[in-house]
């Protein structure tokens, strides 16, 4: 992996092409959590590597590489739907009557899914819901860090927390539902 990355430094484009292979499939895991669909991932993922070999030479190796290439991804997945924010055109979903009413079942209902499943239920969020429920829960990061980088307000961050996991809940009863 050293000589990959002195390679990149130097721009060598057989080196960066490795990195690429490399790292191409665990990159689109992260951004496509991130995204609507594939397309959009791949373009996240794309804009990326190009950060990334840009930047190389400010990696410390002293760290994983892989920390530091998530973290770029998913920056750049912050950035895109940065830009795409204004342009979004969706209606906030009408919470269902019967979201504030599903017991902690649910949940279960998610130990009996795939990791794909889960992905694909989370894919219809709206992007702001998404964006939230992954760089909260998965990411681990505050509501203050998330407002900041996604230009909204703490409490915008929370409401949006809270709409991705009722509608989550939502989301999965309804598969249970269509299971039996």
């Amino acid at each position: 992996m050293d000589e990959i990355i002195k390679g990149c430094v130097s721009k060598d484009r057989r080196h960066q092409k490795a990195l690429f292979d490399l790292y191409y499939k665990y990159g689109l895991a992260v951004a496509i959590a991130y995204c609507s669909h594939m397309d959009e991932a791949r373009e996240v993922l794309n804009d990326a590597f190009l950060k990334v070999y840009d930047k190389i030479k400010d990696y410390d190796p002293s760290k994983p590489f892989e920390a530091w290439f998530r973290i770029i991804v998913i920056r750049t997945a912050i950035n895109h739907y940065r830009k795409q924010k204004s342009e979004l055109k969706w209606t906030d979903y009408e919470e269902n009557k019967n979201i504030e009413n599903l017991t902690d079942d649910v949940e279960e209902g998610i130990s009996d899914m795939s990791p794909e499943e889960v992905l694909k239920l989370a894919q219809q969020l709206p992007p702001a819901y998404r964006m939230a429920i992954n760089l909260y829960a998965v990411e681990g990061y505050s509501h203050q860090e998330i407002a900041e980088n996604l230009g909204i307000s703490v409490g915008a961050s929370k409401s949006n927390l809270s709409k991705a996991r009722a509608r989550l809940k939502f989301l999965i009863s309804q598969c249970r539902l269509l299971s039996f």
